[in-house]
């Protein structure tokens, strides 16, 4: 019997001297080997007996489910007098260090929150709510320290940016490795001083290692990562360099809207819609058609042409015919700044680039030539992404998994919590579950090229 309690339960290292029944759960005494018994939980090493922790009482361990039934360990442990670390309560072999939960019990429950909602798992595993992130936090610090080196060795290409969590303009800051393709760091917070805490963390040696890093156009990103990581070659990601273009495209659609419903000639003391049977003039007319066409044309100019439906596509068509039109040379510098990113090298890309920037400081639209200002004091990035095939997307998908694990979780309250959940979800430490073969990570495809959308 005891032997069966040992198997389901899955301890090791401890000796069972006896189970009961209390209620709707079952409580089982155990105890460690003697010679896993008065050590230290930090060090391990075999310590002198210093009193009895809790003066003697027993404590529970939540361990996996027998059947339908909770179960629980129950083990009366003393504390121990470490040199080094002090007076500390002895370790046992069947649960971390400050935890209630055995070892098995907590990863099966770091598996589950990786992939369920805290509800769900809270439900399942008859814990409360606010458990999990400690369980999650614990079981993390145990991944990372059995990994044996740092995360940080052997990162080449990283990429940054920060993602909201929470209403009120909290965000955390992220960091990834391209080549790995998982998260390596995450804080709360962003600006300099957040980056800094991610920078301190590396060595010089690892510093000096990172050769890529990508990011936005934010200038206190460049400038700290330039001054703190003097080999890196800056990239500017083209996602954010077309969606400049792209939100000057829509103020330029906003500007003709509005002019052509200025232009439109109002009967004198009247106002509003005309009476019910009184037509307005022919030119008058063509001027609210031309008010509604650019109205809704919003997705028809900021689409990429090959994934227009075939309203969308027949809008456009009508758009271009308009001789002279503003918003239509805006459009097609859109498209051209586009094909920069599709350039087969870095030289063509700088071709283009240059014709792109030139004809795109003459066009007399302002909100464009504003993008040119910005794109031309970044040349040297933006040509770089091409040349070394990169981008930024990789790390808007982990921010995609961010914003869902927020979701599912229904906001955290603990940022450290939701850090470890992050970790564990993202990193390349992932939980496994207990008495499973160790499955290896997928990674992820090293240097994909992706187009700005």
């Amino acid at each position: 019997m005891k032997s069966l309690l040992l198997l389901a339960l899955g301890l090791a290292r401890t000796v069972v001297l006896g189970a009961r029944i209390e209620a709707e759960r079952i409580v089982v005494s155990v105890r460690p080997y003697k010679r896993e018994q008065r050590r230290c939980p930090v060090c391990g090493r075999a310590c002198d007996f210093y009193d009895m922790a809790n003066r003697g009482a027993p404590r529970l361990w939540r361990a996996m489910d027998l059947a339908r039934s909770a179960c629980y360990l129950e083990y009366a442990p003393c504390r121990v007098r470490c040199p080094e670390h002090g007076v500390r309560t002895e370790a046992v072999p069947w649960a971390r260090h400050g935890a209630r939960f055995t070892r098995d019990f907590e990863d099966w429950v770091a598996w589950l929150a990786v992939r369920c909602t805290a509800s769900a798992v809270s439900e399942l595993a008859r814990v409360e709510w606010h458990s999990v992130g400690g369980v999650c936090r614990r079981v993390y610090a145990e991944l990372e320290a059995a990994r044996g080196a740092s995360r940080f060795d052997g990162v080449r290409r990283i990429g940054i940016d920060e993602t909201s969590y929470k209403k009120g303009h909290k965000y955390v800051t992220v960091v990834v490795d391209h080549d790995r393709g998982c998260l390596i760091w995450a804080h709360e917070g962003t600006g300099k001083d957040v980056l800094n805490l991610f920078l301190d963390e590396l060595t010089r040696e690892q510093r000096r290692a990172i050769e890529v890093v990508t990011a936005d156009g934010a200038r206190w990103i460049r400038q700290l990562v330039k001054r703190r990581c003097p080999n890196a070659r800056w990239v500017m990601d083209p996602f954010h360099v077309v969606q400049w273009m792209n939100d000057a495209l829509d103020a330029v659609r906003c500007e003709e809207w509005n002019a052509a419903r200025a232009a439109r000639p109002r009967p004198e003391g009247k106002r509003g819609r005309p009476a019910k049977g009184e037509l307005p003039p022919e030119e008058v007319r063509a001027l609210e058609e031309e008010a509604a066409s650019i109205k809704g044309s919003r997705y028809a100019l900021v689409k990429n042409p090959e994934d227009l439906t075939d309203g969308q596509r027949a809008r456009l068509e009508a758009l271009k015919k308009r001789a002279g039109s503003r918003l239509v040379r805006a459009w097609e510098l859109k498209e051209d700044l586009r094909a920069v990113f599709r350039a087969a090298d870095g030289s063509e890309a700088a071709e283009l680039l240059d014709d792109w920037m030139h004809r795109a400081a003459y066009c007399k639209i302002a909100k464009v030539v504003a993008v040119e200002k910005k794109v031309r004091r970044r040349r040297d990035d933006i040509i770089a992404a091409v040349e070394l095939g990169i981008s930024n997307g990789r790390v808007e998908a982990i921010n995609n998994k961010i914003k869902v694990t927020v979701r599912m979780g229904y906001g955290f309250r603990n940022t450290d919590n939701l850090v470890a959940l992050l970790m564990l979800r993202c990193g390349d430490c992932q939980p496994q579950l207990p008495g499973r073969p160790v499955k290896a990570r997928k990674k992820g495809v090293k240097g994909a090229k992706s187009v700005a959308a």
